[in-house]
C-alpha cells in the first residue's frame, strides 16, 4: 500500500517529534530558532513555523514569546492541546 502525500510541515513535524522522541533536545530543552530551523531542515520559515504549531498541538512543546520553544513531553507521554 503506498502512502498518501503529506504537507511538509506535517514531515517536519515528524522529524522533529522523532528526534524528540531520541532525547534530541530532551524534555526541558529547547529548540533551536526558528530562522536556524529552516537552515537545519532546508525549509521556508512559514514551513518551520506550521511544524512548531503542529508540535504544540501534539502536546509535544510549548512556546514562550521572546523566549523560544521548549520540549514539555515525549510523543509516548504527550496528550494532545498541552502546549502554550
Amino acid at each position: 500500500m503506498t502512502e498518501l502525500p503529506q504537507y511538509e510541515y506535517v514531515k517536519l513535524a515528524n522529524l522533529i517529534a522523532a528526534e524528540i522522541s531520541e532525547g534530541r533536545p530532551p524534555v526541558g530543552g529547547r529548540l533551536p530558532g526558528e530562522r536556524e530551523m529552516t537552515e537545519i531542515y532546508s525549509v521556508s520559515l512559514g514551513t518551520v513555523r506550521r511544524a512548531v504549531r503542529e508540535l504544540r498541538e501534539r502536546g509535544l512543546v510549548a512556546t514562550l514569546p521572546i523566549k523560544g520553544t521548549y520540549v514539555i513531553a515525549t510523543p509516548d507521554t504527550a496528550e494532545p492541546g498541552d502546549g502554550a
